[in-house]
């Protein structure tokens, strides 16, 4: 036979077990899916320092002299920014892609002869590429990251 006292107790517990799921599962939700936003912050991180780099690439190979079956296939700014906004890369909105290529002499200080716009072969092509990460975790504020990667290469012809 079970004594009055303990029935009276057990009375006073009754719901605690589900608060208390209830706020672990609030807390292990929100773990889980920052998890797996930070994993998808980092894929996308990846993925803007790869557009950077073809980017560079993309203008190292066409700088002022580039020809191809004596056609000019040179590449200016907007050039290569349609190229990098073009990749499709998987899991970026290219809305949320800016793409900056800046020409300079290579090394620093020298000047940019024949072109004045230093897409010659000897010269140095950077372009930077920034995304704005949209960061959304259950029960926390949305926030917005902006990643930014750049990538530099001598200009090859």
């Amino acid at each position: 036979m079970r004594s009055p006292r303990r029935r009276h107790l057990r009375r006073q517990e009754d719901g605690a077990a589900l608060a208390e799921f209830a706020i672990a599962a609030v807390v292990f939700s929100t773990a889980v899916f920052g998890v797996m936003e930070i994993g998808l912050a980092l894929y996308s991180y990846h993925f803007i320092s790869e557009a950077a780099w073809e980017g560079s690439r993309y203008a190292r190979v066409r700088g002022y002299t580039c020809a191809s079956n004596g056609v000019s296939c040179t590449a200016n700014a907007a050039e290569i920014q349609a190229y990098v906004l073009g990749l499709a890369l998987p899991g970026i909105d290219p809305a949320q892609l800016t793409v900056t290529p800046t020409f300079a002499g290579y090394p620093a200080g020298t000047d940019c002869t024949p072109s004045a716009s230093c897409n010659n072969p000897g010269n140095l092509v950077t372009v930077t590429v920034s995304y704005s990460f949209p960061l959304t975790i259950p029960f926390v504020a949305p926030n917005t990251f902006t990643m930014t990667s750049a990538a530099s290469a001598v200009i090859s012809q």
